[in-house]
């Protein structure tokens, strides 16, 4: 085949769990690629940097249970090069750090195609960092070595040279080697490395569900299994685990250890999980609405063809600005048209995307209920016309208390709110199984829906449920909850800030 037919295989390393950790050149392929191969290891929501209509092909590689061999694998990425497809070989940590892309790279280069490998960070590092354990320093360790937990299947002679190792270089990481701890400790020793050696086994390194165990080589291999720590994870020999009591940073995250689902449509849910993530929270998204267009556009039609007659134009919402400002353009219309119509809107959010397309917002309310913005609104109003767009399905507080106020109110839908049901087998189980602590709601909508979505499966009174306004919080209590918070500013910014000091023992719920 002429190999300007065939497409190009991308070794990246995604790094260690964080996704935050990958790499510039990583991200810029994953967005790139038309193809994505992507392991256990490789943090899924990496995967939202990819091309909608990329195809992702999810190859497994846990321990001893390969979705697919290692050989098909290769051949995979082989035949898609072949067909012309640009592939991103996803794999977790570094591609060369015991993470068989040199076999990968071998087989690519036997086979002609065109290859480019991208590093990632290895666990071998970054997870003692996570768990505040530096690899070397300069008081207690000069050396380090980077060692498999296990080597290849059916090996009659190791190939490790325990007698070299164990006593001659200051730090050891053993990757992959939970399963085979009992073995690797006992070579350790029987080669002179003292039984009172530091040693920490660090799982899910980098990860929000990160766990340490420390102990000695004496006893790391019962309290690892008193923990129940199973792979992935990776073993830390030396004296600088002992740096871990001054510098554990890490697990000591406002949020960390803590399990938050977040409800909002996935559209506009990445702001609330991306402050969640980044105070240490586990983050499971499972978004329960998403927005779609309108049955019709008839009403904010004849609005925009009528634009420079209103007074006011006021957004309810970022998502009513988005979806408003799409009808408007689609109409042949832009921002000329708004005329000399003041802007209102609730909430900073929709206010910054207002600006962000240039327009400036004349009035913002104090309170982001409808009730405050009536009360508040900064102008004689009678037999002024003032314009709503929003979701097709939404409270008629706004309107009517603006019309007892003499204004002439046109309410136009520019989006409507759906169920989405797309994760709701997991989330079901997620719930069914208690491993929730905390179920964030946005809108009266995503109680509603996440309580039609999990049917009969009782969210228990030990799962809080964090509220962004009242109006939310009542339609959670009508559905029967009762640990309620609710933030006091009705933002995501609020909600984050509830949350966080219900979790430092300083909240209460309603």
């Amino acid at each position: 085949m002429n190999d300007l037919q065939r497409g190009k295989v991308y070794l990246v390393g995604a790094g260690p769990g964080d996704p935050k950790l990958i790499t510039m050149r990583g991200a810029e392929l994953i967005a790139q690629a038309d193809v994505i191969v992507n392991d256990r290891l490789a943090n899924p929501r990496l995967l939202k940097l990819a091309r909608a209509d990329a195809d992702i092909i999810y190859v497994g590689k846990a321990s001893r249970d390969h979705t697919l061999p290692q050989e098909e694998i290769i051949r995979t990425i082989i035949d898609l090069a072949n067909e012309g497809k640009n592939v991103v070989r996803l794999k977790g940590g570094d591609p060369f750090v015991f993470g068989r892309g040199g076999e990968e790279a071998e087989a690519l280069a036997n086979a002609g195609i065109e290859f480019e490998v991208v590093p990632g960070i290895s666990s071998a590092i970054a997870a003692a960092a996570y768990a505040g354990i530096p690899v070397t320093h300069r008081s207690l360790s000069a050396s380090m070595g980077i060692v498999t937990g296990h080597e290849a299947a059916g090996k009659q002679d190791s190939d490790i040279k325990w007698d070299k190792i164990s006593t001659g270089l200051d730090t050891l990481v053993f990757l992959m080697g939970v399963e085979n701890l009992a073995n690797i400790v006992r070579k350790l020793v029987d080669n002179g490395r003292p039984p009172n050696t530091p040693a920490a086994v660090i799982q899910w390194g980098t990860h929000p569900v990160q766990r340490t165990v420390t102990g000695t080589l004496a006893d790391i291999v019962a309290l690892v299994k008193q923990s129940e720590i199973t792979p992935p994870a990776i073993t830390v020999v030396g004296d600088v685990v002992g740096m871990r009591h001054t510098i554990a940073w890490f697990e000591k995250r406002p949020l960390f250890g803590r399990r938050i689902v977040v409800t909002r449509a996935e559209s506009s849910g990445d702001s609330l999980s991306v402050s969640l993530l980044e105070l240490g929270a586990q983050v499971d998204e499972y978004p329960v609405i998403k927005f779609i267009a309108p049955p019709d556009y008839a009403i904010i039609d004849a609005a925009i063809c009528d634009i420079d007659s209103f007074d006011w134009i006021l957004f309810t919402s970022a998502n009513g600005v988005e979806w408003f400002f799409r009808r408007l353009f689609d109409t042949g219309y832009d921002i000329r048209a708004l005329g000399n119509a003041k802007l209102a809107a609730i909430g900073p959010k929709t206010a910054d995307v207002l600006l962000a397309k240039g327009l400036r917002v004349e009035y913002m309310p104090s309170k982001y209920v409808a009730e405050t913005v009536v009360g508040e609104f900064p102008a004689d109003i009678a037999n002024r016309k003032i314009l709503i767009p929003r979701a097709l399905e939404a409270r008629e507080e706004l309107p009517a208390g603006l019309r007892d106020l003499g204004a002439d109110v046109t309410v136009a839908p520019v989006y409507q709110t759906i169920t989405d049901d797309s994760a709701a087998d997991t989330l079901r189980e997620h719930i069914r199984n208690e491993i929730v602590d905390m179920v964030t709601f946005t809108s009266a909508s995503t109680v509603d829906n996440f309580f039609d979505i999990i049917g009969d499966i009782v969210l228990g009174d030990d799962v809080a449920a964090a509220c962004i306004g009242p109006i939310t919080a009542q339609a959670a209590r009508r559905r029967g909850l009762t640990n309620i918070l609710m933030a006091s500013e009705y933002t995501i910014e609020g909600l984050v800030d509830c949350i966080t000091t219900y979790y430092n023992g300083n909240g209460k719920s309603i």
